[in-house]
């Protein structure tokens, strides 16, 4: 028994264990990561042809929407992600639970992520014309990210999360 149930110290607890949100959010990035890598390896030449089944990634690949500011989507998905994976591991470090450094860097870089892949999936549908399988889950896993940074808000406030 921690020392936080003797006590019945909501805060010692809260200190004590890792937010579940930022495990999750640990997942998610890995998983957003992943498929920015894959996609990178595209765009630099190493894989020649995307796995996607029956949606049009090469098209949306190819497209002149495909950069953003002069650096190719998939690169900025791999840091932003990376940025995410690396502040929820932080976050999830003993004593870590209330930094707000960390509360804000999580929700400012999932908000950032799931506006930006809102923006994108908008840009595949109107002026694309096509869907690209990857670039929907890494849709669905910013979209994830940005409903588990919620608590973080908490946090920024100074409160639990």
């Amino acid at each position: 028994m921690t020392a936080a149930e003797m006590t019945g110290d909501a805060n010692a607890q809260n200190v004590a264990s890792p937010a579940l949100n930022r495990m999750g959010m640990a997942l998610f990035s890995l998983i957003g990561v992943l498929i920015a890598a894959y996609m990178s390896l595209y765009k630099l030449g190493v894989i020649q042809t995307l796995a996607c089944g029956t949606g049009a990634c090469e098209v949306v690949q190819e497209s002149p929407w495909a950069d953003f500011l002069g650096i190719p989507v998939p690169f900025w998905g791999v840091g932003g992600y990376g940025l995410l994976l690396a502040a929820s591991l932080a976050g999830m470090q003993p004593g870590r639970n209330g930094d707000r450094r960390i509360a804000a860097v999580l929700f400012g870089s999932a908000t950032i992520a799931f506006v930006f892949s809102g923006y994108l999936s908008w840009i595949e549908a109107t002026r694309i014309l096509a869907w690209c399988r990857w670039c929907i889950g890494s849709a669905v896993v910013a979209s994830a990210l940005f409903l588990l940074s919620l608590p973080e808000i908490g946090r920024l406030r100074g409160g639990r999360g």
